[in-house]
């Protein structure tokens, strides 16, 4: 199990805020003390996480086809990675009876309504990912600019 990862769900605390509007913030999931929301978001929203929830839309695959799909994955990442999907259930894990063992994964019910979330990021990202090009590119370029004046600056200062 994760440090700090408790075994048993957790109550959201109250936050000031709760006091002052009557109701909690929906917003301030990261800032209460043993919060399961965050606990969850964290597991779910890894990179290893989503793309073996992506992998196992509608199909069930054995271990190794997961790790060789996943590029960059260590053995024991995914082995991580599915059980705490499987401890969530979002993923269900079944072995076969034969020798060796033939063990497959593949979303639960609650699993496919995440995968569902995991699409409107992915489609939500493709739309937008010339936006974040160009504003990436005019983020470096103010940044090389800002340290060449700091550059030229200090060389400035130091001279008599």
């Amino acid at each position: 199990m994760e440090e700090g990862t408790s075994k048993s769900p957790s109550n959201c605390a109250s936050t000031a805020s709760d006091a002052d509007h009557g109701d909690p913030d929906p917003f301030q999931w990261d800032t209460r003390e043993g919060c399961e929301v965050r606990q969850i978001l964290d597991r779910v929203a890894d990179k290893w996480s989503l793309l073996v929830i992506a992998l196992l839309e509608h199909r069930r695959l054995r271990f190794t086809q997961l790790r060789r799909e996943i590029d960059g994955i260590s053995q024991r990442m995914l082995t991580v990675t599915l059980r705490q999907l499987e401890r969530d259930g979002l993923a269900k894990r079944t072995v076969h009876p034969v020798v060796p063992p033939r063990v497959e994964y593949e979303l639960t019910a609650l699993g496919g309504t995440l995968h569902e979330t995991i699409r409107s990021l992915v489609t939500w990202t493709e739309r937008h990912q010339g936006e974040i090009a160009a504003a990436r590119a005019a983020y470096d370029t103010r940044a090389e600019e800002e340290a060449a004046a700091a550059a030229g600056a200090a060389v400035g200062a130091s001279t008599p």
